[in-house]
């Protein structure tokens, strides 16, 4: 097999992401203007993370429309797709998953509606760690002048500080999500392909959805063949429909992540060390541009919150993921070997494609613990392997059957246990 194009710099490089600048949002408003402004009711403001979804997804520019064409070629690469997915899964219901080709602003606005339930379940764990009360309890522990932050009632660090930390953090706390959410969904929208290039946690009924501005990018940068590459993304794409129309496969993506975000608590005794080493330090109210820093490394918000049982949660999480990636690239593999004459240089393309993200995991990872690396796709890979070399693939389709057939931790490196346990040895 001849060594497929390498992309070139810009697709290389995050992906071509601009650089984040709340300024454009945050204008010149002070702290009290902000707040009023953009304090919007609820856990999770909404407004800013649309407006800066839409903002990073498309770089303040219009976008085309999307030409008729592509719409035509796309629904019927989808529908020869659906038919031979369900003759190898037997999973027929994907065939209701409507068909769309979006533009990468409608990609980020269905994201943020379907992630939804997982980031005002984050809001409400984080609120309860920002309730006046406890923050103030906790600032008064600290020696808040000698961590570097702000002086807020122009004398001594002391009483007032706390006081005044303690009735920002509720009201920062929906912001910076608005923020987070926006910018990790403006950030996707850059790089999806399609809906399922990372197993979201999305709450919603399958679809099928074609980002045609980055599959044009990926198409250029590759010199792939448009309907191989196109039809090879369809296949990707209605596999991940075929299993989230079972609906305990969904439930169990949103439980999991639901459970980690609601997880996260902050330590007292670990307080001063973490404000220490944290952006929290930089905050300055006279200057909301100051949060920036702190919004967009959500990794540091929130790292200073995890707890031990977040990374039990995480194991179970990756493994989950591991079975769901392995069972599409089967799939996909015995779909289309067979159907694109470029299948081979299409799949190496896509493999470093999902594994050099950039900024788009590192903000998955950093808001939701959503972290999926090459390794977590080859123990995946073996699984299947491993399952469909003892039973077949009427064996591996059992997968979806019930609740009851995830795999575990143990079983994901020893198929033969899996296949013990549900009675198929």
């Amino acid at each position: 097999m001849a060594d497929a194009p390498q992309p070139d710099d810009d697709w290389r490089d995050n992906d071509g992401v601009p650089e984040l600048d709340l300024s454009k949002l945050f204008g010149s408003l002070d702290m009290a203007q902000l707040f009023h402004t953009l304090g919007a009711p609820g856990p999770v403001n909404w407004e800013i993370a649309s407006q800066l979804a839409s903002q990073i997804a498309t770089e303040g520019e219009a976008e085309p429309s999307i030409a008729d064409a592509d719409r035509s070629e796309l629904e019927e690469l989808a529908h020869a797709a659906q038919t031979h997915v369900a003759g190898e899964t037997g999973l027929a219901a994907m065939f209701a998953a409507p068909v769309r080709a979006m533009q990468r602003r409608e990609w980020a606005a269905l994201h943020l509606t379907a992630l939804r339930p997982v980031l005002e379940t984050l809001a409400a764990t984080l609120g309860k760690v920002f309730d006046p009360e406890a923050m103030r309890s906790l600032f008064d522990q600290v020696d808040l002048a000698a961590v570097g932050l702000p002086d807020l009632d122009d004398g001594a660090a002391g009483e007032g500080n706390a006081e005044a930390l303690a009735a920002m953090a509720p009201m920062l706390a929906p912001v910076l999500l608005g923020v987070q959410a926006g910018s990790m969904i403006g950030y996707l929208a850059r790089h999806a392909l399609g809906r399922y290039d990372l197993p979201l946690p999305t709450s919603d009924e399958p679809t099928l959805a074609f980002v045609v501005a980055n599959l044009d990018e990926f198409e250029t940068a590759w010199s792939l063949e448009r309907a191989d590459l196109r039809f090879y993304v369809a296949i990707h794409e209605v596999v991940h429909a075929a299993t989230r129309s079972v609906p305990w496969v969904r439930e169990r993506l949103v439980q999991l992540a639901t459970d980690y975000v609601g997880g996260y608590e902050l330590d007292p005794s670990d307080l001063d060390a973490r404000l220490r080493d944290s952006r929290f330090a930089d905050i300055d109210p006279e200057d909301p541009s100051s949060i920036q820093e702190l919004a967009t490394h959500p990794e540091e918000l929130l790292g200073a919150l995890r707890t031990d049982h977040q990374q039990m949660i995480l194991g179970q999480a990756r493994v989950f993921h591991s079975v769901l990636e392995g069972y599409a690239d089967s799939v996909l593999e015995r779909v289309g070997r067979k159907l694109i004459p470029s299948f081979d240089r299409i799949h190496e393309a896509m493999a470093r494609h999902r594994i050099e993200r950039g900024e788009a995991e590192r903000f998955v990872e950093g808001l939701l613990g959503l972290a999926v690396d090459r390794e977590d796709y080859e123990r995946g890979t073996e699984f299947v392997r491993g399952v469909v070399e003892r039973a077949g693939v009427e064996g591996l389709n059992r997968l979806w059957e019930r609740a009851e057939m995830e795999p575990t931790p143990n079983e994901l490196v020893a198929p033969g246990l899996w296949l013990a346990r549900i009675d198929l040895a």
